[in-house]
C-alpha cells in the first residue's frame, strides 16, 4: 500500500514537472500553419517562444518563495488554473499579437508545478530515494521536449488550436491529480514570510554561493546543450534531414530512448555509486560524445553525407549522460539550502529556463544553419558545464553537498 502510494505521489509530481516543456515544444510543428494562418511569418511565431520563456524564467524566481511562504498546494492551484485559462486564450486568439499575450501568461504560470514538484521531491523524499525519485521526475522532464512536437503533430491533424486545448486539459488534471493526491509538505510552522526584499536578499546570497552556482549552471547547460536540437527542430529536421512534420519522432525517439536509459542508471546506482562517481563518469561520457558529434557533422559536410541517422544518434546518446547526471546535481543544489528547498528549486528552475531562453532568442539562430554549428554549440555548453563543475568542487565534492 505504502509502495503504490509512493508510486502515485512519484507520478503526479513528474506530471507537474513535464507541464512546462510541453508547452515550449508542443506547437513546434504548427509554426508554418500558424504563420499562415496569422498572415505573418514564422519568426512572429517564434518570438511567441520567446515571450513565454521571458516571464517563465523571471518568475520561477518567486514560485518556490510564494510555495514556502503560503504553502506548496496552494501555489500549485494558482499557477495551473491560470495556466489552463491562458491555454484556452492561446487557442482562441485571433491574432498573433494576442497570441503573444496569452504566451506571456502563460510563462508567468507555467513554471509553478514544475519548481514546487522539485522542492517537494526533497520534502517527502531523502538519500538514495530522493535520488531515485528525482530521476523519474526529471525523466518526465526531459522525455517531455521529445514527445511533445510529436504530439503536436498529431494534434495539427485535427488543427492547431487543439494543441493549446489539449495544454489546458492536461493543466486542468494535473491540478485536481495534486490536490487528490499531494499532501502539503509546507506546514504553516514552517513558512516563512514573503517579501519582495526577503527574496532579493536571499538569492544575493546564493549568488555567492560557488558551489550552488556551479551545480544549477550544469544543470541548465547540459540541458540546453540538448534542448538547442529541440528549439532548432523545424530547421535542423525538415531543412538539414530532409523530413517533414510527422516524421519528428526520428529525433525524438531516439533522444527519449537515451534518456530513459540515463534516468534508469541514475536510479539503479543510487545509494551504490558516490554521486561523485556517477557525476565523473556522466561528464566525461558527454564530453566523449559531443566531440565524436563535431567530427562527425564535420566529416557528413565535407563527404555529402546526409543520413538523418547520423545526426541524431550523438544527441541520444549525448542525452544517456545527461539524464544520469541530473538527478545527482539537483539534489546537490537543493541541499545546499535544506531550509529554503522551494526558493532553491526556484534558483534551479531559473537557470535551466534563462539557458533555454538565450539558447531560443540567441544562439539557436545563429546556429541552425547546419548540423555542424549545431554540434559544435553542444560542444561548447558541455565544456563550458564541466569547467563549472570543476570550479564548483574546489570547496567541497558534490558527493559531500547531498548529505542533509
Amino acid at each position: 500500500m505504502l509502495k503504490s502510494r509512493s508510486s502515485t505521489l512519484v507520478l503526479v509530481l513528474a506530471g507537474l514537472a513535464a507541464l512546462a516543456p510541453f508547452a515550449i515544444d508542443t506547437y513546434l510543428p504548427a509554426f508554418h500553419v500558424m504563420a499562415a494562418e496569422f498572415g505573418t511569418d514564422e519568426l512572429a511565431i517564434q518570438q511567441s517562444l520567446t515571450l513565454y520563456l521571458l516571464p517563465y524564467a523571471v518568475m520561477t524566481l518567486c514560485h518556490g518563495a510564494i510555495s514556502d511562504a503560503i504553502g506548496r498546494i496552494t501555489t500549485i492551484k494558482w499557477g495551473l488554473a491560470i495556466f489552463a485559462l491562458a491555454s484556452l486564450g492561446c487557442a482562441f486568439a485571433p491574432n498573433v499579437q494576442t497570441l503573444w499575450l496569452f504566451r506571456a501568461l502563460q510563462g508567468v504560470s507555467g513554471g509553478a508545478g514544475n519548481t514546487v514538484a522539485r522542492a517537494m521531491v526533497r520534502d517527502l523524499f531523502s538519500g538514495a530515494q530522493a535520488q531515485r525519485v528525482m530521476a523519474t521526475v526529471q525523466l518526465l522532464f526531459g522525455i517531455a521536449p521529445a514527445v511533445a512536437p510529436i504530439l503536436g503533430g498529431v494534434l495539427l491533424g485535427i488543427h492547431w488550436q487543439a494543441i493549446f486545448i489539449f495544454l489546458s486539459v492536461y493543466a486542468a488534471i494535473a491540478l485536481w491529480m495534486a490536490v487528490r493526491y499531494l499532501p502539503e509538505t509546507m506546514t504553516p510552522e514552517k513558512r516563512i514570510v514573503f517579501s519582495v526584499k526577503g527574496i532579493i536578499a536571499t538569492y544575493g546570497k546564493m549568488l555567492k554561493h560557488k558551489v550552488f552556482l556551479g551545480l544549477i549552471a550544469c544543470l541548465g547547460l547540459n540541458f540546453s546543450a540538448f534542448f538547442i536540437y529541440v528549439l532548432a527542430s523545424p530547421v535542423f529536421l525538415v531543412k538539414h534531414l530532409h523530413l517533414n512534420s510527422q516524421q519528428f519522432g526520428y529525433l525524438f525517439i531516439p533522444t527519449v530512448t537515451g534518456m530513459m536509459l540515463g534516468s534508469w542508471i541514475s536510479r539503479h546506482t543510487a545509494g551504490k555509486v558516490a554521486p561523485a562517481r556517477i557525476l565523473y563518469w556522466a561528464f566525461a561520457w558527454m564530453l566523449f560524445i559531443a566531440s565524436c558529434n563535431v567530427g562527425v557533422q564535420w566529416w557528413a559536410s565535407t563527404t555529402t553525407h546526409s543520413d538523418w541517422w547520423l545526426a541524431i544518434l550523438p544527441i541520444a546518446l549525448f542525452n544517456v549522460g545527461m539524464a544520469a547526471a541530473m538527478p545527482v546535481l539537483s539534489i546537490a543544489a537543493l541541499d545546499c539550502y535544506p531550509t529554503l528547498r522551494g526558493t532553491a528549486a526556484s534558483a534551479q528552475a531559473f537557470m535551466q529556463m534563462l539557458c533555454s531562453t538565450v539558447s531560443s532568442a540567441l544562439i539557436v539562430p545563429l546556429v541552425w544553419h547546419s548540423t555542424f554549428t549545431l554540434a559544435t554549440a553542444m560542444l561548447g555548453m558541455t565544456v563550458l558545464s564541466s569547467l563549472l563543475l570543476l570550479l564548483a568542487r574546489k570547496p567541497k565534492p558534490p558527493a559531500a553537498a547531498t548529505a542533509s
